[in-house]
This record gives structure tokens, sequence and C-alpha cells, in this order.
């Protein structure tokens, strides 16, 4: 949503810290704010104001009309501010047909004027430029200020004068205020385009001798413009409309929409209610509230939210948890029902989705059966089977009465089901699974011919059927009209001939358009380069049908239209930030005729001045916010029509007689949906985007459709907001639309909510009466439109108009003839479970595939959680094993103990040279991990063994001592070069002394502690060192811990388990000891002679 409400007191905030005007503004800042928890001697230490002065209170909570409400106070002094609070601050009120609690107040000066010094100044955005509208009588009564007010239009990219508001504007006004009015507006509307406002209104503003007072106001500013206005707005808060609570739940999917790149809104209108909502996309979002209302569920309507733009698994799992524990809160008599419903996605993959619902799901399934939920899902998309099937395993598995549909299914049917209005089926319909697709339904090899430009019709008899007779051609529909000039915008958008680049690294889309064309049967793919400034030129890989091709893309924009002069249209991904910026750019060569522009969230300002630009250089702009648009059997934008499943199924492939133009990019897959199943096809469908202001406008769309011979019928998806739909009445009446239109306006529901709702996209508010889903429906069949009940009925509606069309013989089906078949990509036939591939590498100890990160098992927030600590991790990682917390703090004082011993042992003496000669850290530290190994550090695994298998033998102490004499060999962890039975190695006694308080057993330790007593009373340093203790000691843990089974515990210490202590600790003192050295700043090491010994054969030292 881009447009929305602020309080007043922020609004006078922006507007006495930034306006810049010569007219002398009183009371600046000069206002306080009173909720229920306000402490009056704070405030009044704060604002010393409101002891010296007359009062005005009045609520803050965008409440129009508040003084024909009698919701103001005014005149009053402290202690009469306070009695008029008593019956109203915290208090339960009727504003129109909204009921809701008086929480915030306003407190300001109270200013003393003559009612003709009140005038109504206001400004607000319209797709042309912004009004500015003014008249010389404000206040209360001013009535109707549009019939009444002068208004004067200051176009897109134009400045306001003072000489023009004079002029246009206060004809009525008294010469003496002239001067001081025209800079204050002039010097409010660039306040208002610098802090990008889309509405200001003051009412009244009081111009009298003691300067310029602003009474009352209100105002919305464009969300989406965040990021360019952070510094001045600062964190702004966007207060609920009357009647309507802010929930924590709301603020909650609010934060985790901001932070990520899909879409997640959530409204809460009946806590209490018994319908709850979980829909995907901000089109089918609004449809199913109108379908519920329409079928009298509005007084039970729990929410109104969306989640779309593919969401990953833990994001929907957050947002379905919020809804569950919402819905699970109190108990409804008659149980509840959850509608998980959607259109057909174009890229969200709706078993990556469905998951994290299901994860939900099961973590509330216990409160779900207590409060009686019954669950409806339809949904349709890139593997929506796998989601389903999911969806359905979840509701036998747990209990809870779970009803699944997919597209074969209307959309808005499970709301009739789930209301009582239709019966459940018992076994649905099942539609293909997406790999049966992909087959060749004729059998044959080849591929069809290439030129498809006549509609077709599915045979209905595949064995006798004749070829029906075509339509009598005109002028082929991809050749331009011959009188079409140079700057006007284009009839025809896109051919079988049509090159696009593609900004943005959207490899994904670019593969799904290729897949297109190739199944279009088009000779080369649509989309010849790609542009994206953050990599050097390359070229990326994409499959055209069964080859493998290279497609160029490049860094700069002037290389890619210099070197590819044939395209002529630009799909741009660019994020929010700079889509403006790449767009501008874009339209610096002539060549681009077309641009669609993905990116959601672009200010409106900024849109309308690309508007502008495109407007003068006659390029036809899709979006912003949409999917894009697809033209069967020749080009499609992006990720629009879904993936090749839903292209085939939806018969995108071939041309068929009916175009579309909707506002949503998913309701517009639905449309493909609906259309390929009640007529010949789509001819072409665009989605304009959810935005105020679309680049392009549904009778742009729908005039190059009346103008296209190959259509024959017209289908537009409306909406609420906007008076877009009223030019297809005027242009119906005028004559200039002749064709059939079939039009539904979706949001009918809007009228109903006692509070303002603001709807999943940006344009989908009713800011008056006419703009309402209801007037628009009623305006559209008085003008000869055909207009459904409700969206149910708009299949059936379509139908009966092709129906009529055939029998007329408009339209002539012809004979189906199959596509080619196209491979699917290794990566989705995996996805969906098709194939299977012998891995490369396997792993049983970490996964970091899902949202979160997992070792061996537990949840790395699982591990801080109970905090497992360096030790547990080790034993997660190491052993697989979740190790009893005294093995886990043995590990940690492993690793301190073996950290460091000094500068002089080989590993750190080799870490210290390398760092010395300018290595890196990696490549010092290796240099000193290296001289790890039996005569340095490495003698835990053999100690290990060796003291082990002696035991293990039984042979007692002397015996093993004796018999390591007889072969010769020394015992590995006996044995140390500085410390001795007399000067014992500390880092052995703390060891041991807490190995013998926690372990359970120490038999092998006890074995190596007699094999030290016959060692050291040969030679007193013939200890038990500290590698030979943890050896023997890690011994007596795996095999007595209660973790390991013998075999296991003999396993670890086979495949060196042990060293890896070692290894780990002594790194950070290798690291340290690198540090160290660059910290000192040491140079180049160069051993002394004095410390070699050169000893040269007799005849060389001759």
């Amino acid at each position: 949503m881009s447009a929305k409400a602020i309080s007043e007191q922020t609004g006078k905030e922006f507007l006495y810290k930034y306006i810049s005007t010569s007219a002398a503004i009183q009371n600046r800042f000069k206002y306080a704010s009173v909720t229920e928890s306000t402490d009056w001697d704070r405030l009044v230490h704060e604002h010393p104001w409101l002891l010296t002065e007359r009062l005005v209170v009045k609520p803050d909570q965008l409440i129009k009309r508040r003084g024909k409400l009698g919701l103001i106070g005014v005149n009053l002094d402290l202690q009469g501010v306070k009695e008029w609070l008593k019956p109203r601050l915290g208090k339960e009120t009727f504003v129109a047909k909204a009921k809701g609690i008086l929480r915030n107040f306003l407190v300001e000066p109270f200013v003393p004027h003559k009612q003709d010094e009140e005038v109504y100044v206001c400004i607000y955005a319209a797709r042309e430029g912004d009004y500015v509208l003014f008249h010389h009588e404000g206040g209360v009564d001013v009535g109707d200020v549009d019939a009444k007010a002068q208004k004067f239009l200051v176009k897109v990219d134009e400045k306001l004068c003072e000489d023009d508001v004079k002029t246009h504007l206060l004809g009525q006004v008294h010469n003496q205020k002239k001067d001081i009015l025209a800079s204050f507006i002039v010097g409010l509307f660039r306040l208002y385009e610098d802090l990008y406002f889309t509405y200001l209104e003051i009412n009244p503003l009081v111009i009298s001798q003691n300067g310029v007072f602003v009474l009352d106001m209100a105002a919305k500013i464009d969300a989406t413009a965040d990021y360019i206005c952070k510094v001045k707005w600062g964190d702004v808060e966007f207060p609920p409309p009357f009647g309507r609570e802010a929930y924590p739940e709301e603020a909650y999917i609010a934060d985790l929409d901001a932070k990520s790149g899909a879409s997640l809104k959530l409204t809460i209108l009946n806590p209490k209610g018994r319908i709850w909502t979980m829909v995907a996309g901000g089109g089918a979002s609004v449809v199913y509230s109108d379908t519920i209302c329409d079928l009298g569920g509005v007084d039970e309507l729990a929410n109104y939210g969306e989640y779309s733009g593919a969401p990953s698994e833990q994001q929907t799992y957050d947002y379905a948890k919020t809804i569950l524990s919402l819905m699970t809160k109190e108990k409804h008599p008659d149980g509840k029902i959850l509608i998980i419903g959607g259109s057909i996605a174009n890229f969200t993959n709706v078993a990556a989705t469905f998951k994290g619902i299901v994860r939900a799901i099961k973590d509330y399934q216990v409160p779900l059966k207590e409060h009686e939920v019954t669950i409806f899902v339809r949904r349709g998309g890139p593997n929506y089977q796998e989601g389903l099937r999911v969806m359905g395993e979840v509701g036998k598995t747990t209990g809870i009465p779970i009803h699944v549909f997919g597209t074969e299914t209307h959309m808005t049917a499970i709301v009739g089901m789930a209301l009582g209005h239709r019966p459940i089926p018992n076994q649905p319909p099942t539609a293909a699974h997406t790999a049966n697709f992909l087959l060749n339904a004729s059998g044959s090899t080849s591929t069809p011919a290439t030129s498809r430009t006549t509609s077709f019709s599915e045979s209905r008899n595949h064995e006798d059927s004749t070829p029906a007779k075509k339509s009598k051609p005109t002028a082929p529909p991809d050749v331009l009209p011959a009188t079409e000039k140079v700057g006007a915008k284009s009839t025809v958008l896109f051919t079988h001939h049509t090159k696009s680049i593609v900004w943005g690294m959207q490899t994904r889309a670019v593969q799904g358009m290729l897949d297109f064309d190739y199944v279009c049967s088009r000779e080369q793919p649509s989309v010849a380069a790609m542009v994206y400034p953050f990599t050097g030129d390359h070229k990326q890989k994409f499959y055209w049908g069964h080859k493998e091709i290279l497609i160029p893309v490049f860094k700069n924009m002037a290389d890619a239209m210099k070197k590819h002069p044939e395209v002529d249209v630009l799909i741009s991904f660019a994020s929010l930030r700079s889509a403006y910026d790449s767009t501008i750019e874009t339209m610096q060569f002539p060549q681009i005729r077309t641009i669609a522009i993905i990116a959601e969230g672009i200010p409106e300002a900024l849109t309308r001045r690309l508007i502008k630009m495109a407007d003068e250089k006659g390029v036809t702009i899709i979006g912003p916010a949409t999917v894009g648009g697809i033209k069967p059997g020749c080009f499609k934008i992006g990720n629009t029509g879904g993936m090749l499943d839903n292209i085939l199924a939806s018969k995108l492939y071939r041309p068929g007689s009916v175009a579309y133009v909707s506002r949503s990019g998913g309701m517009s897959n639905e449309l493909n949906n609906i259309i390929s199943r009640t007529t010949d096809g789509v001819f072409e469908g665009v989605a304009i985007g959810g935005d105020r202001y679309p680049g392009s406008t549904f009778m742009d769309h729908i005039l190059r459709y009346q103008d296209t011979e190959g259509v024959k019928m017209i289908v537009v998806l409306g909406e609420v907001g906007g008076t877009e739909e009223y030019k297809i009445c005027s242009g119906i009446r005028e004559g200039r639309i002749t064709k059939p239109v079939v039009c539904w306006c979706i949001g009918t529901c809007a009228t109903m909510f006692s509070s303002e709702v603001q709807f999943g996209h940006a344009g989908a508010c009713a800011n008056q009466a006419s703009e309402t889903a209801v007037a628009k429906n009623q305006a559209l069949q008085e003008a000869g439109v055909f207009v459904p009940r409700s969206f149910d009925e708009l299949g059936d509606v379509i139908k009966s108009v092709y129906d009529d069309l055939v029998t007329q013989g408009v339209i002539v089906p012809a004979q189906e003839v199959p596509p080619p078949t196209v491979p699917m990509d290794y990566s989705w036939a995996r996805e969906l479970g098709l194939i299977r591939k012998p891995a490369s590498f396997m792993t049983s100890i970490c996964d970091e595939r899902g949202q979160e990160l997992i070792y061996a098992g537990i949840s790395i927030t699982e591990v801080f959680k109970e905090d497992m600590g360096i030790g547990g991790v080790l034993g997660l990682l190491w052993f697989q094993r979740r190790l009893p917390k005294y093995a886990s703090h043995f590990i940690e004082m492993c690793l301190m103990v073996t950290a460091d011993h000094g500068p002089a042992v080989s590993g750190a003496h080799n870490t210290i040279v390398c760092a010395r000669a300018g290595k890196d850290l990696v490549s010092s530290l290796t240099s000193g991990l290296l001289t790890i190994g039996d005569r340095f550090g490495g003698a835990l695994d053999a100690a290990a063994k060796m003291f082990s298998h002696a035991f293990d033998s039984g042979l007692i102490p002397m015996e093993f001592v004796n018999k390591m004499k007889k072969e010769g060999k020394l015992i590995m962890g006996i044995g140390h070069r500085v410390k001795s039975i007399n000067n014992p190695d500390m880092r052995v006694q703390i060891l041991k002394d807490y190995v013998k308080q926690h372990f359970p057993a120490t038999p092998l330790l006890d074995y190596a502690l007699q094999v030290e007593k016959i060692t050291t009373s040969k030679k007193p340093n013939l200890i038990l060192n500290v590698d030979g203790f943890i050896g023997v000691a890690f011994v007596d843990l795996l095999r007595n811990c209660g973790s390991f089974t013998r075999e296991e515990a003999d396993e670890y210490i086979d495949i060196g388990a042990l060293n890896g202590i070692f290894v780990l600790g002594r790194s950070m003192g290798f690291i340290g000891h690198y540090l160290d050295q660059k910290r000192l700043k040491q140079g180049l090491y160069r051993h002394p002679w004095d410390d070699i010994s050169y000893v040269l054969p007799e005849h060389m030292s001759m």
C-alpha cells in the first residue's frame, strides 16, 4: 500500500519543521498529545503554555467532520479540557457506522478569529498531476468543496508559482491577503512534493492580522517513499482508521513484511469472527473477501490479509501461526472456518509455502480441534499438486477436517462450500500431474507447424473431427498498421518476432520465457540479452528446447541496445529503488516501444514522471507492481502465466479469441484458467499492476483490443478505487468500443465494512462513492457491459457471451494442434520427485537448507536456548550425539589446555616464521598444523589405541611396559621434554581432578596411571603427558558415558577423532601467535648462524 493516512499531529509536525514561506505561521509546535496514560504534571512541565492560554481539544484518530460530531472542545482552560475529556477519553463511541474507542487527543492553543478569516486549502494527487483546491470560506460548514472550490492542476514535473495561485485560486480573496496566502500555498505545495504527500487538507486555515494559523489538518503520505524521506520523516506511525484497533499481531506481520521481499499483509476486522482467511495474492484476497460478504458472512469475517511474492517456508509459517493463534483465542458456538485460498500462482512454489502452513497446523492441531476448525483449501501454480497432497495428508494425520481442491475447482467455490451454500464433493476431480503436460499428446515426435494465427478450440471428437473453417484473414495480427505514426503508442505490443532485453539477473524468469517461446514454435528466443550492472559482460547459459544456448549479459544498457537494435521490449526486474532510474535510462533509446516494470513499491510521484515521459515518447509501460502480460503463441513477460504446466493446461501456446486486462498478476493467471475452460482461449492478456497510477490503463489496452482483428471479445477485471472503469462506459456510449465486454470490479465488500480497509493493491481503496466496486459494476451494467452478479459467475458469463459469438459465426473455432514437447529442468523434476540421482556427497551432521541451521537434528536456536556451548556443538558435529553436560565441559577443558604451549614448539614456530614472511592467516596456520603428528601433538589417537589394546588384551601394566621395550617401541603419551614427576604438568593435574570427580568410570585412565608409576621409576620425565591423558580419558568417556556402544566408541578412536581435539585446540594458539607477530610488526625471520652447526664433509671443508 502506498498512500497512508498520518495523524494530525504528525502532519503538523512535518509542516512546522519543513515549510518554507514568507507567511508568518503562528503557534508552531504548540500541540500536546493526551492519552489515558498521560501524566498531566509532566505534560504541563513540557508544555507550559497549557496553563497560560485558552485551549482547543479534539480526537486525533483519523475522524472526519469532528466539529459536526461535537468532538471538538473550544476556548477552554486546562481544567476545562480535563472535564471535557472525562466522558470521552477511553470511551466507546460511534462515528457513522464505525464503533471505536477514543484514545488519542490533541490539545492546541485556541485561536480567536472571525468567520471571514477562515479559508479552505487542499492538495491531492491524480494521474495527470496534483490538484490545488482553494475556497475563500472554510470551516465546519464549508460543504461540497469539490463543487465550490477553485481548482488548479499542477501537471507532473511542473512548478507552482505565486502568480498562478493569485490568478487561478485567489480571485475572491481581499488584495491585502493575497500575497500572504500565495506564499503560504506555494510553500505548502513544495512541502507536499518534498515530503511525498498524496493528500494534504487544511480546514480551516485562518489568515488574520496576527498571522497564519493552521487549525485542522488531514494528510496522507506515500509510504513507499520511506527510503527517500526517512531522514525527514523519521519513524512515522500510521494509525488505523477509527473503529479498528491496532493489534500487536498486525504490527508483527507488518514487521515481517518490511524485512521480506515478499508481501505479507494482515488486517483484523473482527477478532471474535468465525471466518478466517489465509489467501495468496493481493487480487485473490479481495475476491475471497467479496465472496464471503456476498454469501452473508460479512459480520463473521475475522480478517483481511494476503501473502504473495514467493514467501519462504519460514515466512509462511510465521504468517500462518499468527492467523492460527488469533483464531484459537476464543471459541465460537458454531465452530470456525479457515479458508486457505488463492489464484493460480505465477512463480511461487506452492508446495514450499504450504509446508510452512502445514508446520503451523501441526503446531496448533490441539487448539484447532478444540475450536472445531474446518479448513478449506484451493490453490494452483508451480508444484501445487504436491502442496495439495501435503495439505490433505496433514488433515488425515491430525484429524482436522481439511478439504483440498486444485485448479479444476472454481477459485471461490470453497467459500460456498464453507458457508453451506454448495455441497462439498466427496472425491474432487484430480488435475493431471505437472509432468503429464510435458508429453506430446499426439504421439508424434515432429514439431507442429509454426504458423498459429487463428483461434483454436479444443476438439471434442479427437478421431473423426475435421478441421473447422477458419475466419477470413484480414491483416496479419503481428504486422503494425501502416497508419501508425512514429512516436504514437503501438496497437500491437508483441508478435512472434518480438525481441526483448531483461534487466536483472532473473534466470528463472528468462528460462520460463524461452520455454514458452519453444512451445509456441517460435523460430528464435524472445530474449536477446540481459542487463545487470553488478557484474562484468559475460554470457549466461539457458536451454532452448533440448539444446543449450548462450545469452549475453551486459553491464551497460547502452552496449546492450547497440548490439541488439532489433529489441523493442524491455522487461525490468530492477528493485523499487533502482526501477525509476533504469526506466528513465531505457526511454533514452528510441528502439524501445514497450517497458514492463515488475517492481512493487515505486513512489507514486516517480511513477507519474515515468508515465509522462512514456506518453511523450510513445512508449507503453506495463506496471509497476505487475507480473506482466502474455500473448499466446507470441510472447510472454517474465513469470506471467506461471510454469510450463499451466501454460499448456491453459492453452497459452496458441491464440484464442478473448483478450483480457486485469490489475492483479495472480488473478490474470486465474483468468487464463477460466477463459481456457469456457472459450477457445486467450488472444492476449495484460496485468496493468496494482498501483494507483499504472503505466498503462484499462482503456489503453481495451482500445488496442478493439482495433485488433483477432480479438473477438474483451474481459476486464476491475477493482475498487479509481475511476478508470467509467471510461469504458464512455467508450461504449460513444461507439469507440463495439466488441462485447465482460467486466467485474472486485472489492464489493469494501462498502460493507464499518471502517476503511486498504486491500493488497496500493490503488484498491475508494476515496469517494463513485470509486467503490458496487458503483462501478452498476455503471458498467447500465452502459451495456456484461456484468456477472459475483466473481463466482464470471466464468458463466464469459461462456455465455462466447457461445453467442460462436452461434453468430463471429468466432469460428479451429482444430487443436498439440504443442511440441519441452524437457523439464533437472532441478524442477527433482523438486517434483520425478527422478532420482545418486548424490555426490552424503552428510549426516548438518543441514543448512531450511530456514534454520540444523546440527545433527538440533536447531541452532535450540543449541543456544539450552546453552550447549562449544563442547555440546562439537558433540553434535563430531559424534552426532547430545553428550552429557560433564562430557561437553570436559571437551571444552581439553581445548583450553591444548590451546597453546609457547612459541618454541614446532607448530607455533612454523606459524611465526610464516607470519613474519608476510604470509596470510590461513597459510601461516596451515604451516603450523602440518607439523602435528606422532612426534608433536598427534599422540592422542596413538596413545588411546596403544593403551586400549594393552588393557583389552589383559596385559598387566608391567607386562605392557616390558613388551614395548622388547619391541623397541615408544609408549605413545608417555614422556615430556620439560615436565617430570617432580615438576608435574598442571594441565594434566587439572584434567585428572575433573575426570575423577565427574566420569562414571575410569578403568583405562587407572591403567595408564599404573604404567606411569613404572616408567617414572626408571626416569622421572616419563610421565603420562597431556596428549596421553586426553587420549585415555576420552576412551573412558566414549565407553562409559552411556551414549555410545563399544563398537561405536572403538570406531571413533580408529578414525582419528581424538587428534581433532588437539588440532582444534592448538589452532587457537597458532592464530594467536600469527596475530601477535602482525601486531608486533616483526620482520622476516632469519635463523642466526651461531645456532646452526655447519657439518660439512671433510673434502668439502678443505
